[in-house]
């Protein structure tokens, strides 16, 4: 069997190996054969060394980069029968022992039980199922957090702001509109802007060519601001993102594309920022199984296909990983296993 591992000192240093087949599940263990792995952001910062403020990777270790994949159940470990059988198509869970309400810090660590999996609807390819664990997740929980399972935000008087078109962005686009919101794109190329309008934004912001996007999202909402904004940006979006969010709306902090930190000269202070508008800030880190399979329910019930930028051979993970980090990418990078 061969893997693709990281010491987590570069993308540039990948490597291919050999590794033995799983044998001996234990109780409640599944094994799964993997057809489609799709790539995130925090992939490249595994590679790099740089994903430490959870805390949950030794840095310097030998790790699979990897955290979204989609397969089929192939063997069943004792008391696994339960959930699953045999050739269920099934994705992973990002955080496995994160099954309903709130995370926990235990819930980051990986193991592969039978309850870390959910079952995929049969319309949905490999590829297509692979993109949802992180990317689905996530904008969903970014834009349905507080409300409850089952009573998804809806109504086109609600504007959701999505920065960029990576992954999560493109994905809760496609989400937003489903649910009937207003929404608003921002990209710093006219090329990716335009096909976030063929899958239905309703406004687009060029933030190269408009450095005060901010200032456009309160005119278009009529002075409003957007009631959900998927925070991507980090460092140098923040502080427009509060001044643009509706008074009492949501940012959900999703990434950090722009940088984890801004220069000393430009360090807001976040506590003013949030009672100016009386704002709910709230990061997200993916959400748990009962969301998951929430989410499963709604993209079954509105047929939406996840948008695949550009599938690699698994051969080609580590080109599959530069071209992520390359940032020039619109939706989800999918490298094929099987």
């Amino acid at each position: 069997m061969k893997q693709w591992v990281t010491n987590q000192n570069g993308l540039d240093k990948l490597r291919l190996v050999d590794a033995p087949e799983p044998s001996g599940l234990k109780e409640g263990e599944v094994l799964v054969k993997i057809h489609s792995v799709s790539l995130n952001f925090r992939d490249t910062e595994v590679c790099m060394g740089e994903y430490d403020h959870h805390k949950t990777i030794d840095t310097g270790s030998e790790v699979v980069p990897t955290s979204d994949c989609c397969g089929v159940v192939v063997k069943l470990g004792p008391g696994a029968s339960d959930l699953l059988k045999e050739g269920d198509r099934v994705a992973s869970t990002f955080c496995q022992t994160h099954l309903t309400g709130q995370i926990v810090e235990k819930d980051m660590y990986r193991v592969f039980p039978a309850y870390g999996l959910v079952k995929v609807p049969d319309y949905l390819t490999y590829g297509q199922a692979a993109c949802l664990p992180v990317a689905a997740v996530t904008a969903w929980m970014g834009i349905n957090s507080f409300q409850p399972i089952g009573q998804p935000l809806r109504g086109k008087d609600k504007f959701v702001l999505l920065q960029g078109t990576g992954g999560v962005a493109v994905t809760g686009l496609q989400i937003a509109k489903a649910l009937g919101l207003t929404t608003i794109i921002t990209s710093s190329s006219d090329k990716k802007l335009e096909l976030a309008k063929g899958l239905g934004a309703d406004y687009t912001i060029n933030y190269k060519n408009t450095p005060d996007w901010d200032e456009v999202v309160l005119n278009l909402t009529g002075g409003r601001g957007a009631d959900v904004i998927l925070e991507c940006g980090g460092a140098q979006t923040l502080a427009k993102s509060f001044r643009c969010v509706a008074f009492g709306g949501l940012i959900s902090a999703i990434g950090y594309v722009s940088g984890k930190e801004d220069a000393v000269s430009n360090r807001i202070n976040a506590n003013l920022l949030a009672l100016c508008r009386n704002v709910t800030f709230k990061g997200i880190i993916n959400g748990p199984k009962d969301r998951f399979e929430e989410v499963l329910r709604f993209y079954e019930s509105e047929r939406i296909e996840p948008v695949i930028d550009r599938t690699f051979e698994f051969e080609e993970a580590d080109k599959a990983l530069q071209y992520l980090f390359s940032g020039g990418h619109f939706g989800k990078i999918v490298v094929q296993v099987q």
